[in-house]
């Protein structure tokens, strides 16, 4: 993929911002823990994606933080689809979100030129 840097940084950010709509939802509105208080839950799955905010002066920073973050997402929502039917279809979209915003962190690198065979 040659996509421009610019353009993998707006979905890395879309899938990140995304990513926040989604733990939100998914524990204030579709299925609020029962165990746990709603505003830990939050906490616990939100306030991770918001710290890479404070490098957001340099996207390709705060994207490799994220990506970083989103593996831990990856293994919930990969942990989630096999645990619990009801909650399937939240933890599948959590996965392509993670896997988007890796993606598109991937996508986004420089590499650099290849030089002749030695």
């Amino acid at each position: 993929m040659n996509a421009s840097p610019s353009t993998t940084h707006r979905v890395g950010v879309a899938a990140w911002i995304a990513l926040i709509a989604l733990q939100c939802a998914w524990y204030a509105w579709l299925f609020p823990p029962r165990h746990v208080p709603m505003w830990a839950a939050l906490a616990i799955s939100v306030l991770p994606l918001l710290l890479p905010f404070l490098a957001i002066g340099n996207v390709r920073r705060a994207l490799l933080w994220v990506g970083i973050l989103s593996l831990f997402y990856f293994c919930h929502g990969i942990a989630e689809s096999w645990s619990s039917a009801q909650e399937r279809w939240p933890a599948l979209i959590e996965v392509l979100l993670t896997l988007l915003l890796i993606g598109a962190l991937g996508a986004g690198v420089k590499r650099k030129p290849k030089t002749g065979a030695a």
